[in-house]
């Protein structure tokens, strides 16, 4: 579960997030949508801890991020919009940091390994240099290196970045599995069209608030456009 509350961040004199209040509740997919400079990457970074609050706290399955972080991270696997790897390491060897950070016994992290290698279509690239790795596979070793511990909270940046049609596949495969596996998630994007097929519930920001949120059905319900694509609602919020 992903509690929110009053967070405000504010850079200077702009005001990126202002006291956005938010639960996610385990098992959900969560869809975080706006324009660029929103507020959504400076919301998930608060929540994942890279960023200090200037205001209210999060709490990942309880436990307060900024003054239980070891506990919350623990439990969290994070993407970014822009992955960052030790480039001199191979995919295996970059698993097995990943391993030793979360503490995880070598058996099981060497077998989990394998299966997202199996599953993201990575074990052809385990022994080469990350640094001579496609966009789309090094997205695809940042979503398996991600959720290797089994994570309790998945927060992922731009999930469907440089991923070819095939790929993008698996991992909204994964993505959808992992929720409904009790796996609570959090994604942004700006491809409407994935937080239309995926996501249980949608959230619009807009200028560092929280403009609309609900089901897809209750978006269109509550602004008077039955029937209407997601990107239409969008769009007549935040043009």
């Amino acid at each position: 579960m992903i509690e929110i509350e009053d967070l405000t961040m504010n850079y200077g004199e702009l005001r990126a997030l202002d006291g956005l209040n938010l639960t996610i509740k385990q098992g959900e997919l969560f869809a975080f949508l706006g324009p660029n400079g929103a507020g959504k990457t400076t919301a998930m970074k608060l929540l994942t801890g890279l960023m200090k609050p200037d205001a209210g706290r999060v709490r990942l399955c309880g436990h307060d991020v900024q003054l239980e972080s070891m506990q919350a991270k623990a439990l969290l696997g994070y993407v970014p919009d822009v992955a960052v790897f030790y480039e001199k390491l191979t995919p295996t060897e970059f698993m097995e940091f990943i391993a030793e950070l979360f503490e995880m016994y070598p058996a099981h992290a060497a077998e989990q390994t394998d299966a997202l290698f199996t599953k993201f279509a990575l074990h052809e690239y385990s022994r080469k240099r990350i640094e001579n790795l496609s966009h789309g596979t090094r997205q695809r070793l940042a979503i398996a290196s991600a959720l290797l511990h089994d994570p309790k909270v998945f927060v992922i940046d731009e999930p469907m970045v440089g991923l070819d049609p095939i790929h993008a596949r698996t991992v909204k495969r994964e993505i959808k599995e992992r929720s409904l596996a009790g796996t609570t998630v959090l994604m942004s994007t700006h491809l409407l069209n994935i937080a239309e097929e995926l996501a249980d519930r949608i959230g619009i920001i807009h200028h560092g608030k929280l403009i609309a949120i609900g089901t897809l059905e209750e978006l269109r319900r509550d602004h008077e456009q039955r029937g209407s694509r997601l990107e239409d609602i969008f769009l007549s919020m935040v043009e």
